[in-house]
């Protein structure tokens, strides 16, 4: 149903038999929601990269663990790694088993990583440091180490994780270090791991730090170490400028070049264990938007405001990484307007930070419109809060027979106060 700005959903048919005005009349905004048929796709891209057997994708749940978007990516054959104890509670519940669950740790205590070990998951530690403690809560048991390819890639400084300046892995020239605490606690190294960093859009980067990671790989077969996973990591980007007609990373090349390495490696040295990549992003991203109102319009001198209900505790990664969404504005009877005038959306929070759209050129909003931001999946809902005391949103599936349905209720006030102890009396 074309409305002022909606060629995007229009054309994907991302709301199925819903109406976005109707879904926020019925459950309110702000709110997320998903497309199942969008989810299953990406997955399938995702599968399709390579036919070579071992070869998984491994979800990062990190990007969205809502446990019913979990059980269809589970059901789309892919496994899931997880960085808390959370995220295993929430992989388990959706019924992913713990030889599917690869917890990829960073800086945790003795007891997460107890937790993990004694749950069954494979765990991989980034530090020799986490290593050395992993090997006294463990001693004998499997493990992985992620090393640091010494490549970054991303599209904010604080989302690169290889390269010199990030927290991230072991430098391979420590690789005999690694090899020494292994053999202390009677370790058996049975898996490498690396991550480059989020959001390349093409493949020459990801595939040369496959190619250090490889060659790692054969380092410590010559040492005696027999491997059973490699996994390349994620980072696999998504277009976010869709009215700009942005490309989308090129999956076919990427393919036939991971499919091609993986396999010439494994027939060149012997290797029947699995592969992982470990997408995250790519997987939920474009299946999601939130939906907002729009409560008020104002010019502060020659700027143009238009105040929502989608603070930065509903959608944190604008204020963080400058992060780009695009935005679909919908109206009662509105019909598409093609004249463009600079704008800034804002939300409601008390903070001068609170930009969901800076100087952006969209068609005039008025109070009342209701906004969507597009690509608002991965990395939206899991890392809302309650600041300022507002409630964290709804979510809503529009499953393959494109109904809605509630998979999150919105919080309420009375969930501000769930879990303190003092008397409210």
């Amino acid at each position: 149903m074309p409305n002022i700005r909606s060629s995007y959903t229009d054309r994907v048919n991302f709301f199925g038999g819903e109406n976005p005005l109707e879904l926020a009349a019925r459950f309110g905004t702000p709110l997320y929601v998903y497309n199942e048929h969008i989810l299953r796709r990406r997955c399938r891209e995702l599968a399709g990269l390579s036919a070579h057997p071992g070869f998984h994708v491994n979800y990062s749940a990190k990007a969205n663990t809502n446990p019913v978007l979990l059980s269809i990516i589970r059901e789309e054959g892919c496994v899931v790694d997880a960085m808390s104890p959370g995220e295993i509670f929430l992989n388990l519940h959706a019924g992913f088993t713990p030889d599917q669950i690869l917890y990829v740790c960073n800086n945790v205590d003795a007891d997460e990583l107890k937790n993990a070990a004694d749950r069954g998951l494979l765990v991989s530690v980034d530090s020799l440091s986490q290593l050395e403690l992993y090997g006294r809560v463990n001693p004998g048991g499997r493990v992985m180490i992620r090393f640091n390819p010494g490549i970054g890639a991303g599209h904010s400084a604080k989302v690169i994780t290889g390269g010199k300046e990030t927290k991230f892995g072991v430098e391979p020239a420590r690789m005999d270090e690694a090899l020494a605490v292994v053999a202390r606690h009677g370790l058996r190294l049975v898996g490498i791991n690396q991550h480059i960093g989020s959001l390349f859009m093409d493949g020459e980067s990801y595939v040369a730090a496959m190619d250090v990671l490889l060659a790692l790989a054969a380092r410590l077969k010559e040492k005696g170490v027999r491997l059973e996973l490699i996994d390349f990591g994620g980072g696999f980007g998504i277009p976010y400028h869709k009215y700009d007609g942005e490309k989308r990373l090129d999956m076919a090349g990427l393919g036939m070049l991971l499919h091609r390495r993986i396999s010439d490696w494994s027939a060149e040295y012997g290797y029947a264990g699995r592969f992982y990549i470990e997408p995250g992003r790519y997987v939920v991203a474009e299946c999601g938007l939130v939906l907002g109102r729009v409560n008020a319009v104002k010019n502060n001198g020659s700027n143009i405001y238009a105040g929502t209900d989608i603070g930065f505790n509903v959608l944190a990664r604008p204020m963080l990484y400058d992060a780009f969404h695009d935005m679909e504005i919908y109206r009662e009877g509105g019909v598409p307007d093609e004249e463009l005038v600079e704008q800034t959306v804002v939300g409601n929070i008390c903070e001068s930070g609170d930009i969901l759209a800076k100087k952006r050129l969209l068609p005039r909003l008025r109070e009342g419109d209701i906004l969507a931001a597009l690509d608002a999946g991965a990395y939206g809902y899991v890392m809302a809060s309650t600041y300022n005391s507002r409630l964290r949103p709804a979510e809503v599936l529009i499953g393959e027979d494109g109904a809605a349905r509630l998979i999150r209720r919105r919080e309420t006030l009375e969930d501000l106060a769930s879990t303190l102890l003092c008397s409210l009396n």
